[in-house]
């Protein structure tokens, strides 16, 4: 049997997940207290046919029975199935939007104010985080996009070793909280700048001429291959699944897509798989549009 532990903070999916995950075919428990975690699997593997997949939500709200925060830890290292942790963050900001959307007391909040619940939450689920598989950023998931998000994840959960995942970002909208390499291509001109590539992208032909050729350009890029090619090994050794590469630009549209893009090539006729997806990208060609118009 495989278990898989969705935690993470109060607005980030946790709900949502679980039924993208029992859409998959797991057999989904929502808010299991954590002690009752062996009865779970035992019940699983006792049934007529056995439970082979299985995900569960653990969080802060084991607080509210007095559960200190290094109790899940204990009872998941006793467990007799395989598991893994799935914790599921969001920036501080879209959670208290997401609050103030749903007008949803925060379970930990004074009074359930959501500030000081988001404050304490992070508090009591930082070792939570500090175990976990894989950490997924939601803040810019809109909840019909879970299953798709869900399906990018669970391959690597069956495989011993590291999938790289390479991902463009931009500032402006906040450094990915999943991210566990961050490479600033900032130093490069911006092509915003030159009206003609404004609107272009670094997938475009024009921009990528225009960077390929920019100072240090190609040291960043070809030190960011050897450093990854020489890591891997080592996050593989320590356990390690799933490593996320992340470019960041102003934007997320031009200097951190090329570089995402060119790293990936460089690395799979290396022979390592990598996968892209630019957070950014059709966003910030709305932003651009509509500061042209105005």
């Amino acid at each position: 049997m495989y278990l898989l532990i969705v935690t993470g903070m109060s607005g980030a999916g946790k709900s949502t997940a679980l039924n993208a995950l029992e859409e998959m075919g797991y057999y989904c428990v929502d808010n299991l207290p954590s002690p009752m975690l062996p009865a779970f699997v035992e019940m699983c593997n006792k049934a007529d046919v056995p439970i082979e997949r299985a995900a569960v939500a653990v969080d802060s709200r084991e607080s509210l029975l007095s559960a200190k925060p290094d109790d899940a830890l204990d009872v998941l290292r006793a467990l007799s199935c395989r598991y893994e942790i799935l914790f599921l963050d969001a920036r501080d900001e879209v959670l208290l939007e997401r609050y103030n959307e749903t007008r949803r007391r925060h379970p930990l909040g004074e009074g359930g104010d959501a500030a000081s619940g988001v404050r304490l939450e992070r508090a009591y689920l930082g070792n939570m985080l500090a175990h976990a598989d894989y950490v997924v950023d939601t803040s810019d998931v809109a909840a019909r996009n879970f299953p798709k998000m869900m399906k990018k994840i669970l391959p690597e959960i069956s495989t011993p070793h590291v999938s790289l995942v390479i991902c463009s970002f931009g500032y402006k909208r906040g450094v990915p909280v999943d991210a566990d390499m961050v490479l600033d291509m900032r130093f490069a001109e911006n092509p915003y700048y030159v009206p003609e590539l404004r609107r272009l992208s670094g997938l475009d032909q024009p921009v990528i001429d225009f960077l390929k050729d920019k100072p240090l350009m190609e040291d960043v890029l070809n030190w960011t291959v050897d450093l990854v090619e020489k890591t891997l090994p080592c996050y593989e050794q320590q356990g390690k699944n799933l490593l996320r590469l992340c470019f960041g630009c102003t934007g997320g549209r031009h200097r951190s897509v090329y570089a995402a893009e060119a790293v990936a090539h460089r690395l799979r006729e290396k022979g390592i798989p990598a996968r892209v997806y630019h957070r950014d990208l059709t966003i910030e060609a709305a932003d651009i549009e509509s500061r042209m118009m105005h």
